[in-house]
């Protein structure tokens, strides 16, 4: 990539603060300080943990299930709010573009939100997605990943007044929402890498994930000798 995927994102998040009125962004920094003192990210799936497999249709309607997958190589997990989400956007692309690289490692790359199928749909099109993009309804893989929350009750006017209501885009999981999270996850499961944040503005670097599959690649590796 020519330019990192912070300098994406950060450029994004100074167009937008310059954009919304002051009390707005004041709502928005509540929210995330409780998301942040409620410790998810310190109680969500870490490194060194067992990833819980999962079912899940993808937006095509194939059934996806973790344990199929691993049984190809190491899987890349990255868990996204949805479409609507502008640096989620910009994340998948940053996914797209080193997809090629993820492959050759041997490993396969799957997106997950909320969205109701036909949402991750037309999220994959108009990314021009080549990998799947999973549809978790009822936000039940986030939850057994322990990154699930529910979204601050005085942001959800704020998002239906942007065009987000989550529970048209969502289905039967309302409000709740995944702290955007990657995880690497070696073939014989278990997690290698695990990125939590919950600022959503903040994602994992693609070259980071390239990093720590070629880490599950030497030490596959070492144990073969």
């Amino acid at each position: 990539m020519t330019t990192t995927l912070k300098s994406a994102l950060d450029q994004f998040r100074l167009e937008f603060t310059g954009k919304i009125p002051p009390e707005i962004a004041a709502a928005m920094t509540r929210a995330d300080n409780e998301l942040a003192a409620s410790g998810i990210a310190a109680r969500a799936l870490a490194a060194g943990s067992i990833a819980p497999d999962f079912m899940l249709k993808g937006a095509h309607g194939e059934t996806v299930t973790l344990s199929d997958l691993l049984r190809h190589g190491p899987v890349v997990v990255s868990f996204y709010r949805g479409g609507w989400c502008p640096y989620c956007n910009l994340e998948l692309r940053a996914l797209q573009e080193v997809l090629p690289e993820i492959t050759a490692r041997g490993a396969t790359l799957v997106a997950i939100s909320p969205e109701l199928p036909d949402e991750s749909l037309s999220t994959a099109e108009r990314n021009d997605l080549a990998f799947p993009v999973l549809s978790d309804a009822g936000s039940r893989v986030a939850r057994d990943w322990g990154i699930a929350f529910d979204l601050a009750e005085e942001l959800r006017p704020i998002y239906t007044r942007f065009g987000h209501a989550l529970p048209d885009r969502n289905g039967g999981s309302g409000w709740i929402l995944p702290v955007p999270a990657t995880f690497v996850i070696a073939d014989n499961g278990i997690v290698r890498l695990a990125f939590v944040d919950t600022d959503y503005r903040n994602r994992l670097e693609p070259a980071a994930i390239l990093c720590a599959l070629d880490g599950i690649a030497a030490a596959r590796s070492r144990a073969s000798r």
